[in-house]
């Protein structure tokens, strides 16, 4: 499978509402350690039989937020040089903007891809 976007195609709203749901449900990390994870990988699960876009979308949130994950441990152990002090705010408000975006761009049916995303689930 390559990075290619989806063909445009309709998308039914009740897809593009469970596409959004995907990358909102990391914001399950306000609450829950590493809810950032599991929210959008338990939406996904549940709902990407239904629509290849909810799917297609549901990876690209968990993908995202693995690469969130992985850029905030490395911020805790760049700590010890200092840099770390600034991507610990950094990171997390990027995250958190670049969410908002996709999920937006998911309820109106577009395929969004995160930038800087690392994509191991495929």
């Amino acid at each position: 499978m390559s990075d290619e976007p989806l063909p445009a195609v309709p998308v039914s709203q009740e897809a593009r509402q469970w596409a959004m749901f995907c990358h909102f449900a990391a914001f399950f990390g306000l609450v829950f350690p590493f809810g950032n994870l599991i929210g959008p990988l338990i939406v996904w699960q549940l709902k990407k039989d239904l629509d290849p876009f909810v799917d297609a979308q549901g990876k690209e949130a968990l993908n995202f937020q693995i690469t969130v994950t992985l850029a905030i441990l490395a911020s805790f152990l760049l700590l010890l040089v200092v840099i770390g002090f600034l991507l610990l705010w950094a990171v997390p408000l990027i995250a958190l903007v670049l969410t908002i975006i996709a999920g937006i761009k998911a309820n109106e049916g577009q395929d969004y891809r995160y930038p800087f995303c690392w994509r191991l689930v495929k």
